[in-house]
């Protein structure tokens, strides 16, 4: 596995997308690097995401919850949707991501003449062995930038999906593992805007999460015309940890526990979302069980080596809002999905403590 890989596009690059900055007085952390296969403790999970949210929070200014969730959906080995409209930061906040962990990164612009075979790669016949190749593609790396996901044809979206749910390719019969760890980061403008393809169910449900960054403040707005006028702060971040240790604190957070009576809890979240007379289509058992790894990547972050019902609703909304389908009543009332979740977590009966 390649380190310290540059960030590359394919089918051309574009401008980042502005954000605003911390002050130029910030110091860097330093490389954080655990041995590779060693274990990481709970202490150091906390302690390198700190590091990972220090150094993303000084490029993306006034967006702590949204970095909070980015780290949330890498430690749960997840899938990161960014949808909003062009121009608020979307592509440069997966840029930061990938920039601050010393690892294989590949950068892929979506665009309608993009083929499944840009991503997944092919085999090409080598004269020299009189054999064919396999030429890896842009999906083997450990962070993928998948820019404007939706302006590329459904057939090559359809290329995403065993990659982000199994971790592998299939190209010719033959099985390829992808690397460790491995997050798809894709942004996406509203389903409206000109020339884009709306995702279809089954891939909006491989995506762990979805979030909006949103408009800047105009405190923030200004002094991002102040920093990024001169340079991107993109230019000068340094990795703060390496793809080995983030393995290890994916591990650490697979072990936090999860008690009986939370479980049913997010088993009960999911299947009041499937009686809901206010969405047409509920969460899939697929998101049931992010929502189960998403909690107990909340919770690590928080410092708990168990999931509390607080993390299972932190987590609930940008987990589920995608995945589920508001009924035409719904939309004619302009409920969002998420006014839906909210309301269904204030009926469905919490756990009670020592349960």
């Amino acid at each position: 596995m390649t380190k310290g890989h540059p960030v590359h596009g394919t089918h051309g690059e574009h401008s980042d997308e502005s954000r605003t900055s911390a002050p130029p007085t910030a110091v860097p952390d330093t490389l954080h690097s655990l041995p590779a296969g060693s274990p990481a403790t709970l202490a150091q999970v906390t302690e390198v995401a700190a590091r990972l949210a220090r150094a993303m929070n000084s490029v993306i200014e006034g967006k702590p919850d949204v970095v909070h969730t980015a780290i949330t959906v890498l430690l749960a080995e997840g899938h990161l949707l960014l949808e909003d409209v062009p121009g608020v930061g979307k592509t440069m906040l997966a840029k930061t991501l990938a920039r601050s962990i010393d690892c294989s990164v590949r950068r892929v612009q979506f665009t309608p003449d993009l083929l499944p075979s840009d991503i997944t790669g092919v085999s090409v016949f080598n004269q020299d062995v009189r054999d064919f190749e396999f030429r890896p593609g842009a999906i083997f790396a450990n962070v993928v930038v998948g820019d404007e996901i939706n302006r590329a044809s459904p057939k090559t979206q359809s290329a995403l999906l065993e990659s982000m749910e199994e971790g592998q390719v299939t190209v010719d019969g033959q099985t390829y593992d992808l690397p460790r760890p491995f997050i798809v980061m894709a942004t996406q403008n509203p389903i409206e805007m000109e020339g884009t393809y709306p995702l279809p169910e089954a891939q909006r449900d491989r995506f762990m999460a979805r979030i909006s960054l949103g408009y800047p403040s105009s405190r923030a707005e200004v002094a991002m015309l102040d920093t990024h006028g001169q340079s991107s702060p993109l230019d000068t971040l340094s990795p703060v940890t390496d793809a080995a240790t983030v393995t290890a604190m994916v591990k650490a957070v697979r072990s936090v526990f999860t008690s009986d009576a939370v479980k049913q809890y997010i088993v009960d979240l999911a299947s009041a979302t499937r009686a809901s007379t206010a969405l047409r289509l509920g969460a899939s058992p697929r998101a049931t069980l992010h929502v189960l790894r998403a909690s107990r990547a909340h919770a690590a972050l928080d410092s708990r080596d168990h999931v509390l019902p607080d993390d299972v609703q932190a987590v609930v909304v940008p987990v589920l809002s995608h995945r589920v389908i508001p009924t035409g009543e719904t939309q004619l009332a302009r409920r969002s999905t998420a006014e839906v979740l909210q309301d269904l977590m204030r009926r469905v009966p919490v756990p009670a403590a020592g349960r």
